[in-house]
């Protein structure tokens, strides 16, 4: 086996004692990742982070999994359709899916209920992240038992003596899961609860200060006393940053998280306030102006997102959203369409073809808008309604349409909560009995 363009035009896949060949170039857009993988290899070692072993003279990739369940995968990627092995246990299966590179939405509907069913009983579920962190060793824990690969070991490495930087590497590795999972330690739920307490007295103090009491020049103490609480929420949450992105291990990953993104949004209109502060003076024409001020202050409201690191429900909903943005972007076509035909439609039986008094609510299409979009959702507001009769038979329609329309993408989203939250729950699970472990320690 050469790397590079010019090796084999064939390549050889050997799976539990089967063997599959493609061509070389195949493998470049092949559906499977790890498959693909293999394409983009230009040494032993790359090679060897993605199978087990291979054979230079065959150009033989060799793979330690479930030669039946690959074969299942394959038709997969032949015919598009992806079902269970029969009398094989669906978790070993969505192991092999997810070794391979595929996700539980890839299997066909009738799968997808079996395998919620099944972890709603078992409470189990892997991920890829799990594959790639759990680490290997002997007992039922094991990579062997459990399906996961096993990383590739340096032969000539002495377990007893620890190679250099390696106390090191562990300290920044606990701080990182300290800062980061807030159920891995006793450390981790401290920290955590001091967060949520920070959260909590930012939000308290930002909603007490638009009361129109809290304003008054009685109360200028009140507001003295509230920049001081902000100052300090600010410095927290400053620093907590600065720390979690310094014991980070991919510094640019980190800046490209949602939840960073946020605590960066929510920490830095504090800093651009009191700058201004600083250059425009307390009583400047633009500080009583105040708008922008106002508009920097208001987006401390970030600070809730933050709790989301703390529970599962807000985590299970921002992933699922992640997940589900096709269906998201569907459902928001569905809305759109029938936006632009029932808004142009009233507009017409309203307004437009002056059948008695015409409706000043349904003065132009845009306008009509506002009624379709409150009607589909059927909120119904009463405040703009149609007095034909033509216009309340469309209304009738724009409803029911509604209905129909909203609810065919929500089965899709529903299933992938109910994947992410079992994920989220099982990984939560994991680290509190790592947080056992260490109270009997």
């Amino acid at each position: 086996m050469t790397f590079g363009r010019g090796g084999p035009p064939v390549v050889v896949l050997n799976v539990g004692g089967t063997r599959y060949s493609f061509a070389r170039e195949a493998l470049k857009d092949f559906p499977l990742r790890r498959v693909s993988r293999l394409h983009g290899c230009r040494s032993d070692q790359d090679v060897l982070e993605v199978c087990d072993d291979y054979d230079r003279e065959r150009n033989e990739y060799f793979f330690d999994r479930h030669s039946e369940a690959f074969g299942f995968i394959l038709l997969y990627v032949r015919y598009g359709h992806l079902r269970f092995v029969p009398h094989m246990c669906e978790l070993s299966f969505y192991n092999e899916m997810i070794y391979w590179g595929l996700e539980g939405s890839h299997l066909d509907y009738c799968c997808q209920r079996r395998l919620d069913d099944r972890m709603s009983d078992t409470y189990t579920f892997y991920s890829a992240e799990d594959i790639r962190t759990e680490p290997s060793g002997g007992g039922s824990g094991s990579s062997k038992s459990s399906g996961q690969p096993e990383p590739p070991k340096d032969q000539g490495s002495d377990d007893a003596v620890a190679p250099p930087g390696a106390g090191e590497k562990k300290w920044l590795e606990r701080m990182r899961r300290t800062f980061e999972e807030p159920t891995s330690s006793v450390a981790a739920q401290i920290l955590a609860s001091i967060s949520i307490l920070f959260v909590i007295v930012s939000m308290v103090v930002l909603c007490a200060s638009t009361m129109p009491e809290w304003r008054t020049a009685e109360n200028r103490s009140l507001e003295e006393q509230s920049r001081i609480i902000e100052a300090i929420c600010i410095g927290w949450f400053t620093a907590e940053c600065i720390v979690r992105f310094i014991v980070s291990k991919d510094k640019c990953e980190f800046v490209k998280r949602p939840l960073n993104i946020i605590d960066l949004l929510a920490i830095t209109p504090y800093y651009i306030s009191v700058l201004m502060t600083i250059f425009t003076g307390e009583n400047s024409q633009l500080q009583r102006a105040g708008v922008t001020l106002r508009v920097l202050r208001m987006m401390r409201i970030f600070w809730v997102i933050k709790l989301a690191r703390h529970f599962i429900g807000l985590q299970t909903l921002g992933l699922t959203l992640k997940r589900c943005y096709r269906e998201m972007v569907m459902l928001l076509v569905f809305v759109c369409v029938a936006m632009a035909i029932f808004s142009a439609l009233a507009q017409l039986l309203e307004h437009g073809l002056k059948i008695g008094k015409p409706n000043e609510g349904y003065a132009s299409i845009p306008a009509a808008c506002w009624w379709v979009i409150i009607s589909m959702t059927t909120v119904g507001y009463g405040d703009v309604c149609p007095i034909t009769v033509p216009g309340r038979i469309l209304g009738g329609i724009c409803v029911v349409s509604g209905i129909v329309l909203l609810a065919l993408p929500i089965t899709f989203i529903y299933h992938s909560f109910v994947q992410c939250y079992h994920e989220l729950k099982f990984r939560s699970a994991r680290y509190s009995r790592s947080l056992s472990a260490e109270f009997l320690n």
